[in-house]
């Protein structure tokens, strides 16, 4: 899941990682609160303060970008025994933090031009990359389908 992540910085030891939580969300709009309240319980325990509203934020739309267009049919109506899961990981290294959203999904993510912003929906993606440092996405190999959507932010080192 870590091999995209190496644009402009130096690369990542996925030994390296000093903190990594997930949780597997509902298909559900729901989910999103789940994953806000799930992120801010971690960050709090990483002392994350510095990006703690950009990665929330950021986690709110993956979350949602993959109940809306990853997860078939009508979230609101579909039950989580039938339904694929989302997963919600976060992962921190000393100077950066990954939130990476595995969803059911083979399609690309495609960002809204950003020129509609008053769409009423289609941001998601424009904010994804206006309040992360980099994000992308790539398949998944091997026994799990689908796709991941990553963003990456840049923490300070601690003093």
């Amino acid at each position: 899941m870590l091999k995209p992540l190496r644009q402009g910085l130096p690369p990542l030891d996925p030994a390296a990682v000093s903190d990594a939580a997930s949780c597997a969300l509902p298909a559900r709009y729901e989910a999103v609160r789940e994953a806000r309240s799930f992120t801010r319980r971690t960050l709090d325990q990483w002392d994350v303060g510095e990006r703690f509203d950009d990665i929330c934020l950021v986690v709110s739309e993956l979350v949602t970008n993959a109940l809306r267009h990853a997860v078939p049919g009508e979230p609101e109506r579909l039950s989580a025994p039938q339904t694929p899961a989302v997963r919600l990981h976060l992962m921190r290294w000393t100077e950066r933090l990954v939130c990476a959203v595995r969803d059911p999904s083979h399609d690309t993510p495609v960002p809204r031009d950003s020129d509609d912003f008053s769409a009423e929906s289609g941001r998601g993606l424009f904010l994804v990359d206006s309040f992360s440092d980099s994000w992308g996405w790539h398949p998944l190999a091997g026994t799990l389908s689908g796709k991941v959507v990553w963003a990456l932010f840049r923490l300070r080192p601690a003093e």
